[in-house]
């Protein structure tokens, strides 16, 4: 389906924190340049007929104050949009509400770098059992489906291919090495080494079903 090794490291993934009016937030960036011009990646991000080609099959209003559904996961309300730059929603899944920022910028002729901050209130208890990789893993994905969506080699693929990719040996190494990424990525914002990996063994295990070591 895709070079693994290659999309991990086409992603920078960094972690932080902020403080807004209801307390601490954590706050996950990721981001990847694309050989796309602006406009295209824009269209693929934000029309609801290209949306399911490389993430998830999404219902509602998608336009500032309408509601959105993503099948199977998230939805919320956006809540900004300035076209072709950026859009900013509230992500609701598990009764809990967090908030996602994209930006595309363009970086240099014909292509675009995608950047999508992830803010979200992490009670200690959590973050210390799963760290940064449990919504980064996921994140990760979701680039890999925009990487192949918009290759212009035309070797993306469908849904049902991505969906069948996810039993296999790849898909586990992808998951496997995005988590360690995400562990660095924690350990390089303060958290302590070992607990990083602890936290990062458990995520793995979450995605792929595996025990944690």
């Amino acid at each position: 389906m895709t070079d693994t090794t290659g999309q991990i490291s086409a992603v920078e993934r960094t972690v932080g924190s902020r403080t807004l009016p209801a307390g601490q937030a954590r706050v996950l960036t990721i981001s990847q340049t694309y050989d796309a011009p602006l406009a295209d990646v824009w269209d693929a991000c934000t029309t609801a007929e290209r949306i399911p080609r490389w993430f998830l099959p999404v219902s509602g209003e998608l336009k500032v104050g309408g509601r959105y559904q993503l099948e199977g996961n998230a939805g919320g309300t956006i809540e900004r949009c300035d076209p072709p730059h950026s859009f900013a929603a509230t992500w609701e899944y598990g009764g809990e509400v967090s908030g996602i920022e994209v930006r595309l910028t363009e970086a240099g002729a014909g292509r675009t770098r995608f950047e999508l901050e992830h803010v979200a209130h992490v009670d200690d208890q959590r973050w210390a059992e799963f760290g940064p990789g449990a919504v980064g893993v996921g994140w990760d994905m979701g680039l890999l489906g925009l990487a192949s969506h918009l290759a212009a080699d035309g070797s993306g693929v469908t849904p049902e291919q991505a969906a069948e990719w996810m039993g296999s040996d790849d898909a586990r190494r992808f998951i496997v090495l995005s988590s360690q990424r995400w562990c660095e990525a924690s350990v390089a914002a303060g958290t302590p080494a070992d607990e990083a990996r602890a936290a990062a063994d458990r995520t793995t295990a979450a995605y792929t079903g595996a025990p944690a070591s």
